[in-house]
């Protein structure tokens, strides 16, 4: 019976392997479909391939957008301003991917542009290419008004706004910042027309980043304006001569979480007192910059040393008071700093090198116009395997001996050394030959 079963069951797939159900004989033998579990999904047909089209002058070639597209990926952005200009074709082609336009941020000279015609056509491109950042020079109010009428797009597209050198005003500013719902990022540069009670007016929470330089009416109101309104920011750039400490206590818990980075530059009046306040009101910033607060002094930098331990760059460049004290607080204490800069420490010594030497995490160091640092000071900093940005511009003692020695820093990626009498031509041949994948600035 098990035999006549499988006799039956082979003439069955015989019978359905033939063409036409016949016997054995003439039909096309096909092969028999798999069970649904063994089959596999079907493969979707691949893609058109293009079709380059031969090319047989090199104006053709020149024209070609496939050609263009390869070629303008071996220029910067900033070249590619220029080809842009080459042609209408080429314009076309630049203009249609915002992607050869990345890192770039336009600026547009109120002054020179007369119709609103042109003004329309500039911003037009501005969304072609993708732009997310503008900056405006020498702007009034009528040009802000002009910006919200002509460039009604910019609304959304516009993530970071800077105002330079600008008559614009408070209620110019105001119109800007209503319009402008997707800024998050806003400079004010040499703006003397815009007062304190404008910062109060304008400044929204959803602003993360905020540069105010030179502009005249800012003083410590206006640090309680930004303290007040603005619970998210994340960096602060200060440029002003009439802030004083008191304004730096006007920060609150609510930026002790979110404020990261604070640079304080040329804040003449700020001293030990205000640097109390910061690292008692901004206990997490990773960044702190108190450029030319010359009233600093080793005092305040032991402050800023056993407070702020999670500092990853610090600068007291142009703190005139700074001696090698202070270098050793940073030395034990910011174990987590990776760049440095004391441009314009006059005091500092090769004792204060030795005390930096120590530093394992220290990857950028700036010496600028330190003038007492001597060779000693270069065979301490020849024990830094991780150091890989170095500046010794204009350091006058140095010799060509002792600079010869920075050879020993194999991973070193730049080093400066500009305006430094001891740098002879053969010097710079000698560095390049035993440190090529450095770049040394001259």
């Amino acid at each position: 019976r098990a035999s006549a079963e499988l006799t039956k069951r082979i003439n069955g797939l015989r019978r359905g392997g033939t063409g036409g159900g016949g016997g054995g004989g003439g039909g096309t033998r096909t092969r028999p479909d798999k069970p649904a579990r063994f089959r596999s999904a079907s493969k979707p047909a691949p893609p058109p391939r293009r079709v380059i089209r031969p090319v047989s002058r090199a104006d053709e070639l020149l024209s070609d957008e496939l050609f263009l597209c390869q070629l303008f990926k071996y220029f910067s952005p900033a070249e590619r301003r220029t080809l842009a200009q080459v042609c209408t074709r080429w314009r076309e082609v630049l203009y249609r991917s915002p992607r050869y336009w990345t890192g770039l941020v336009p600026v547009v000279r109120c002054k020179e542009l007369k119709c609103q015609a042109e003004r329309a056509r500039l911003f037009a491109s501005f969304v072609r290419r993708g732009f997310h950042s503008l900056a405006l020079l020498a702007a009034a109010d009528e040009d802000a008004i002009d910006l919200v009428h002509t460039y009604p797009l910019s609304g959304k597209h516009i993530h970071s706004l800077s105002l330079r050198c600008s008559s614009i005003t408070d209620r110019g500013l105001e119109t800007l910042l209503d319009h402008l719902q997707g800024l998050y990022e806003l400079e004010l540069a040499g703006c003397n027309e815009v007062t304190e009670a404008g910062l109060w007016s304008c400044l929204t929470p959803r602003i993360v980043s905020l540069t105010l330089s030179d502009c005249i009416n800012v003083a410590d109101e206006a640090i309680g304006a930004v303290a007040q309104l603005l619970p998210s920011l994340y960096e602060f750039s200060l440029q002003a001569y009439h802030v004083t400490d008191a304004s730096l206590g006007f920060f609150s818990p609510k930026q002790s979480a979110s404020l990261s980075i604070l640079r304080l530059q040329s804040c003449w009046e700020i001293t030990n007192h205000g640097v109390v306040n910061i690292v008692h009101s901004l206990p997490n910033l990773t960044v702190l910059s108190l450029s030319g607060c010359s009233k600093v002094t080793d005092d305040g930098v032991e402050l800023i040393a056993e407070n702020l331990q999670k500092l990853r760059s610090l600068d007291l460049s142009w703190c005139s008071r700074i001696t090698d004290a202070a270098l050793e607080y940073i030395a034990c204490d910011l174990n987590m700093l990776e760049e440095l800069t004391l441009d314009r420490c006059v005091h500092i010594t090769d004792i204060g090198i030795g005390y930096i030497s120590t530093m394992l995490s220290l990857s950028a160091l700036f010496l600028r116009w330190c003038s007492q640092v001597r060779d000693f000071g270069i065979q301490h900093l020849c024990g830094m395997r991780n150091l890989q940005i170095l500046s010794l511009a204009g350091c006058p003692l140095l010799t060509s001996s002792g600079l010869s020695s920075l050879i020993q820093l194999r991973h070193l990626q730049e080093l400066e050394l500009t305006n430094c009498p001891g740098a002879s031509s053969e010097l710079f041949e000698y560095l390049r030959e035993h440190l090529p994948r450095c770049l040394v600035i001259e």
